[in-house]
């Protein structure tokens, strides 16, 4: 395995952090004039400036992405459950014979059930 001198190292990081830096200020300048350009024809807003765009694209960072955290990937993975489960095989395997006790006696055991909690005959 090859190791990088530590200038080129430096390097990339400069250039991650200019990277950084000229993203932020380009999304700045971008929601500042799509704001700008739109909300005041459309809903009589007023214009924002250039911080206030930046605020803007903080405060939407927040509210839909959160503080960060990791990725979804990891927390949603903990929650799959394996189709080899025995515990879900057996759940549906149940279900297998739904059809056939409601064909047999689903209506009328419904029919009585309604009878018993309204007292009112359900015959339809």
């Amino acid at each position: 395995m090859r190791t990088k001198r530590p200038a080129t190292i430096a390097a990339w990081v400069v250039l991650g952090i200019t990277a950084a830096a000229g993203f932020a200020v380009l999304f700045g300048f971008v929601i500042m004039w799509l704001w700008n350009a739109l909300m005041p024809d459309i809903f009589g807003l007023v214009e924002i400036d250039y911080w206030q765009a930046v605020g803007l694209l903080i405060l939407f960072k927040i509210l839909f992405s959160g503080f960060g955290g990791g990725s979804g990937k990891k927390r949603s993975s903990k929650k799959k459950y394996k189709c080899s489960d025995e515990r879900t095989k057996s759940d549906f395997s149940k279900w297998e014979l739904y059809d056939k006790f409601w064909e047999e006696e689903g209506n009328e055991a419904y029919k009585a059930y309604i009878k018993r909690t309204s007292g009112v005959n359900s015959e339809e």
